[in-house]
């Protein structure tokens, strides 16, 4: 297989008309303010299934021979794809079995099961993302079923590319940047593949989760390898491998890449939705998260990002509001060394914490020393600036504190 080219892109964007329409190219006043760019933020959470990843797929399934749609087709998927899928199919008359993991959320399953409707078999079967993508491979095999995979693939690719097109046709010119969100690669192979023909000046940013680098690791590697450890809290681009044709293009086109902390990514949730009423998924909401932590850009430039999908499940918002505490440096752990006697714990409120200080966590356990026992207190600030402060009064205590570090076991296990 090789990359699409610009043709391919156009035709997909021709029978994608049939059944969707562009989305919207919004000016975004928060992040023009914030950054002194002019940012401009596409829309894919407002397609049909939510996300981009709807292009691809229907480009793909619709090219199908009548033999072909005859068997079927199948997909492994974090959730995006799989609604593709499910969205293509229903409007191909096509059957589908899509293999997802075990992580991926209970509204994205939902969304499956309503734009598939009956066309649509779903199967949970790993982990990961990469799990479901070998039980994919196995039934592919045993059933004739076509593949339809969510990055490497040119259809998909020439399907997901039609983004970039239309940011061109909507802007009326070529923008100065574009920041790209990266799971295995396929969108950005996309736009790689049209910006560099219609806008070879334009400078496109693939921006990766941090836990989830796998392009940048292909990269350093000089092909796609595996990552060893993967967090899938951005589950939309948590693959452990690229696909081999989107780091084809990455190594023809050469874009910058930039990998952008979790807790980044829950500030920017939070701000869309609070500020701009947008709800976004972490992989949504990573381009204008990489945006926001200070790329390298020339003052007043024309950026665009891509908000690549808005199918949030509600209950995660409790972990991201924690997880973006932690990360603007508002929420603390630690472990106190009570005094087994009346009144520590009152000393400790009085003494330790400030005035505005809050404590939100409190777990105390009496061991068989008699004379001390421990607890694990959470401590929410109000200004990030008050933490030293908090610690200084923690160092002339008589208590004992040790500060629970992000990267410890206990730390994850309270979050």
């Amino acid at each position: 297989m090789k990359l699409p080219g610009v043709e391919d892109v156009e035709r997909a964007a021709v029978r994608l008309k049939e059944i969707s329409e562009p989305t919207p190219l919004q000016r975004s006043p928060r992040l023009s303010a914030l950054t002194g760019h002019d940012v401009w933020i596409k829309r894919e959470d407002l397609h049909e299934v939510r996300s981009y990843k709807g292009r691809g797929a229907y480009t793909l399934i619709a090219s199908l021979t009548e033999e072909e749609r005859a068997r079927g087709v199948t997909c492994a998927s974090a959730g995006n794809h799989a609604q593709g899928v499910a969205f293509a199919c229903a409007r191909t008359g096509v059957r589908a079995r899509i293999f997802l993991p075990r992580t991926t959320p209970r509204q994205k399953r939902q969304r499956i099961a309503a734009l598939g409707g009956d066309w649509v078999e779903v199967v949970i079967d790993g982990d990961t993302y990469d799990d479901a993508a070998l039980a994919t491979a196995a039934w592919a095999e045993e059933s004739g079923a076509t593949l339809v995979p969510a990055f490497d693939d040119p259809r998909t690719i020439a399907g997901q590319g039609t983004v970039a097109a239309e940011v061109l046709q909507q802007l009326g010119t070529a923008p100065d940047v574009v920041v790209v969100p990266v799971g295995g690669g396929g969108l950005l192979a996309g736009m790689l593949v049209v910006l560099a023909e219609h806008a070879p000046d334009a400078r496109v940013i693939g921006a990766e989760p941090a836990g989830a680098a796998s392009m940048a690791a292909a990269v350093d590697a000089g092909q796609p390898v595996e990552l060893e450890t993967l967090d899938s809290f951005v589950d939309g681009a948590a693959v452990r491998r690229v696909g081999t044709l989107p780091y084809d293009a990455v190594r023809r086109h050469g874009p910058a890449l930039t990998t952008v902390p979790e807790g980044l990514i829950c500030v920017e949730m939070l701000d869309l939705y609070q500020s701009d009423g947008i709800i976004a998924e972490p992989a949504g909401a990573l381009a204008t998260a990489a945006l926001r932590q200070g790329l390298d850009l020339p003052a007043g430039s024309t950026v665009v990002c891509v908000l690549s999908g808005g199918n949030n499940d509600v209950s995660r918002y409790a972990e991201i509001w924690e997880r973006a505490l932690v990360h603007e440096g508002l929420k603390h752990y630690f472990l106190v060394e009570f005094p087994q006697e009346p009144g520590a714990l009152r000393r400790f409120l009085d003494e330790v914490l400030g005035p505005d200080d809050d404590v939100v966590l409190f777990e105390y356990v009496k061991r068989s020393n008699r004379e001390t026992g421990p607890a694990l207190v959470g401590v929410e600030l109000q200004d990030r600036d008050d933490y030293q402060p908090l610690l200084d009064r923690m160092d002339v205590s008589p208590l004992r504190v040790e500060v629970v570090s992000p990267d410890s076991p206990l730390f994850r296990f309270v979050q």
